[in-house]
């Protein structure tokens, strides 16, 4: 098919690969325009418009898609169909009419549950015992449109937003290449009315760790904000990120360390840290992290 690709981030990108390995004539790539970035804040492509370059694809990156002549360009590419996936502007109704098939999206999510633009780290933060991926019909609303495929994955106990949204990333690309395949087999289905959520945005006021939340929160806020904006603390005055958790026995003071291995108290129950990272440095499992910073057993956290 004659496909238009529309997407920004890494998660976007195996979807791209998984389209041209699939055959599928690529008409056109959009993006977000490049932003800057690094220490020197010169502009840098996004991770999508990195990989369509190096595809040999035309890159188109609009700021917005709501004047007639952006429209018009997007309608003459005479397109089958468009697949979206993470893409970042909103598109108005001619856009969403001008492709044959229209405009299909890549969900990560099981819709109606977690509509919006956090859906990975809002799942596994409210503690979902699964999440998946969508294949939905764009139109005007906001991740409202009929589902054509959905698949659901149990989310690990100790799972991370990166991990799940690595695999993820992988059944979207999966799934859209199936969906393409048999589109015109599939039957639509409307989102039911009952069960919808919105995941809003994050914002980095929630990554601060409160140690009197009970550490099934704890563990679920450092899981579902791992690798960014990464849950932090305080530990000697320095804030830390931390990246990994898992809960484990124990009681004590609210953010009081139990022991030597990074096991902290929290108001009811305690966590256990397994990856963490200083400012200015990488990311660190907590036994390597630990012998450049120890925390041992009844060090506070959180003050300072």
């Amino acid at each position: 098919m004659r496909v238009i690709f529309m997407g920004t981030p890494e998660f976007s990108v195996p979807v791209l690969d998984a389209l041209v390995a699939a055959g599928h004539e690529i008409a056109a790539v959009y993006c977000q325009p490049p932003r800057p970035a690094g220490r020197g804040k010169k502009d840098r492509p996004t991770p999508v418009h990195a990989r369509a370059e190096a595809l040999g694809l035309e890159v188109r990156h609009p700021v917005s898609l709501k004047s007639p002549e952006e429209q018009a360009r997007f309608a003459a590419l005479q397109a089958d169909v468009a697949v979206v996936v993470a893409y970042g502007l909103i598109l108005p109704q001619p856009v969403l009419d001008a492709p044959v098939h229209g405009c299909l999206n890549i969900h990560a999510s099981l819709l109606p549950r977690w509509r919006g633009a956090a859906p990975i780290h809002r799942a596994i933060m409210s503690g979902d015992a699964e999440t998946g991926i969508c294949i939905m019909q764009m139109e005007a609303g906001l991740d409202t449109g009929p589902v054509l495929l959905r698949e659901a994955v149990e989310i690990g106990a100790e799972e991370t937003t990166g991990a799940l949204h690595d695999r993820l990333s992988a059944m979207g690309a999966r799934l859209i290449v199936e969906a393409l395949s048999r589109l015109e087999g599939l039957v639509p289905e409307p989102q039911p009315e009952e069960g919808v959520t919105y995941a809003q945005k994050i914002d980095k006021a929630e990554a601060a760790v409160n140690w009197t939340r009970d550490a099934g929160a704890i563990s679920r806020q450092i899981r579902g904000l791992a690798p960014f904006p990464g849950a932090w603390t305080t530990l000697g005055g320095e804030r830390i990120k931390l990246l990994g958790a898992r809960v484990v026995p124990g009681q004590g003071a609210p953010g009081v360390a139990l022991d030597d291995t990074f096991t902290i108290a929290c108001g009811e129950g305690a966590v256990q840290v397994t990856r963490a990272q200083r400012a200015g440095k990488g990311a660190q499992e907590a036994s390597t992290f630990l012998l450049g910073m120890p925390v041992p057993r009844g060090t506070r956290l959180g003050e300072g």
